[in-house]
């Protein structure tokens, strides 16, 4: 693996794992303390993630990325709206078809989801990057 691409795939790592906190946290805070009920607190959490994951991608894991903002922000939100969708659809199915707690849920599709999110920016949304 050339050295560049590891490096990408380490910030990756390190960037998806805070914003995943980020998300995870406001989201399971808002609803444990039933402030929202949970379809509505992982809309929450993902909302106030968001920002983390994309400044902190186009900062770190794709540092080399020569296109501009109104290039890759669209694709980078449309790549971060399919794994929410995907995100809240597996989450509404499970606690709907199952008695297994929210937070587990979320952190078990969550994980699951970040895969397919890390190919689609690299290979679409942050395509170029050097």
């Amino acid at each position: 693996m050339p050295r560049k691409h590891a490096k990408s795939i380490s910030w990756f790592a390190v960037i998806g794992v805070l914003a995943a906190f980020t998300h995870y946290v406001i989201a399971v805070g808002f609803e444990r303390s039933a402030i929202l009920n949970p379809e509505q607190a992982n809309i929450a959490g993902f909302v106030l993630a968001f920002p983390v994951s994309y400044f902190g991608h186009r900062r770190f894991s794709f540092a080399g990325n020569v296109s501009s903002h109104r290039n890759t922000f669209p694709r980078f939100l449309s790549v971060a709206l399919l794994g929410f969708l995907a995100n809240q659809t597996l989450v509404i199915s499970t606690l709907k078809y199952t008695k297994l707690p929210f937070w587990f849920v979320l952190g078990f599709v969550m994980v699951f989801v970040a895969i397919s999110t890390y190919i689609l920016s690299k290979y679409w949304a942050f395509k170029g990057a050097r």
